[in-house]
This record gives structure tokens, sequence and C-alpha cells, in this order.
């Protein structure tokens, strides 16, 4: 079983994202990263990404190719600052989503570790 289903699956990621969202649209420093003026895209392109990196359909792949995710990112100015907005807001989100300790930890640790990977910009 993949951890994808383990944890429940496309309901449960659309639940983390959605939250993770949530927070992304009221924050002063997150929103700007953002130019669509709606979320909406983002979140789903975030929300096939997660899907597919857990074991999930590979729908990512098949629209937008590799994930180049620091490619991807590097318009963006992401600060230590950035980095600690965007975990504050995904930490909502997997508290949303109730899963167990230990796979909450492992979530946890991939996101982290992702996060951290993405600075491209000294604070």
């Amino acid at each position: 079983m993949s951890f994808y289903e383990e944890i429940g699956g496309a309901d449960t990621i659309r639940t983390i994202v959605h939250t993770f969202y949530e927070g992304v649209a009221t924050d002063p420093l997150l929103r700007p990263m953002y130019p669509e003026e709606d979320l909406g895209p983002a979140e789903e392109r975030f929300f096939l990404f997660l899907c597919q990196y857990w074991g999930g359909p590979t729908t990512y792949s098949e629209r937008r190719g590799h994930p180049r995710l620091r490619m991807r990112h590097a318009p963006f100015a992401v600060t230590p600052e950035a980095r600690d907005a965007w975990l504050t807001h995904f930490r909502t989100g997997l508290d949303a989503a109730k899963l167990t300790p230990e796979q909450d930890a492992q979530f946890w640790a991939y996101v982290t570790h992702a996060a951290n990977f993405m600075i491209n910009t000294p604070g």
C-alpha cells in the first residue's frame, strides 16, 4: 500500500492543500508569490503534485512534466521567513487532516526538508 493510500488518498491531500491555501490567501508575505488572481490553479497543481509524490495518480507529470521545484520557484525570493510562513500554513493543513502521529511525522519531515531546499534568498 502506498503512503497515498495509507493516509486516505485524494480526500486527505485535498484537505491538507485546501487548508494550506486558505492561509496563503491572507498571508502578506506569501500571497504576492502567487501572481494568479485566483489561487485555484496553484492549489490544484500542489494537490496533484502531492498526490503523485506520495504514490497516487501521475496526473501532475502528465500535465506539467518533471516537477523542477527549484526552477519553478526561482522567480520568487524564498527567504527563511517565507519558508517559516509556508510551514505554518502547511502545519495547519496537516493538523486538519488528522493523520496518525507516524503519518504526520513522515509528511512533516518531507515538507520541512522541501521547504528548506526551496530557500533561494538569504534572510
